[in-house]
């Protein structure tokens, strides 16, 4: 049976482990815009057990923990931000894996996957900075 919901009734909160599943598949379809591999994708959810991601990987996921949703942040505000910062979706989804200047030649995408949060809010500082006039 369905519940049907009554006027000014509000909608069901989702439960924890729904959205830790909603935060990882986001994640995984932006990774994948962004051309980037397993090996990669893991190291910027920070290196869990291979086991572990690959469950995540196909939504077999339970409740995540706070450093990997940090992680998931910061890549969904790197997206947001590039699609601000560029009109067309493909240069928007290029710019990780070109080298950049600012990442001392290293291409954004490998400076997320350095392994530590802070590269991921360097290239998400890099990227404010970039907008600030947009914003």
């Amino acid at each position: 049976m369905t519940a049907v919901l009554q006027p000014n009734q509000p909608a069901p909160a989702l439960l924890a482990d729904d959205r830790h599943g909603l935060a990882l598949k986001g994640f995984f379809a932006i990774v994948d815009r962004w051309g980037a591999d397993n090996r990669v994708a893991r190291k910027i959810l920070g290196n869990p057990a291979e086991r572990t991601f690959y469950d995540w990987k196909r939504g077999r996921v339970g409740r995540l923990p706070d450093d990997t949703l940090r992680r998931i942040g910061y890549v969904a505000g790197i997206w947001k931000a590039l699609q601000i910062v560029y009109a067309d979706p493909a240069l928007a989804d290029s710019w990780p894996s070109r080298p950049n200047a600012a990442f001392g030649g290293q291409t954004p995408l490998a400076r997320m996957a350095a392994g530590d949060v802070t590269d991921l809010a360097a290239v998400r500082a890099y990227l404010d900075a970039a907008r600030a006039p947009w914003s």
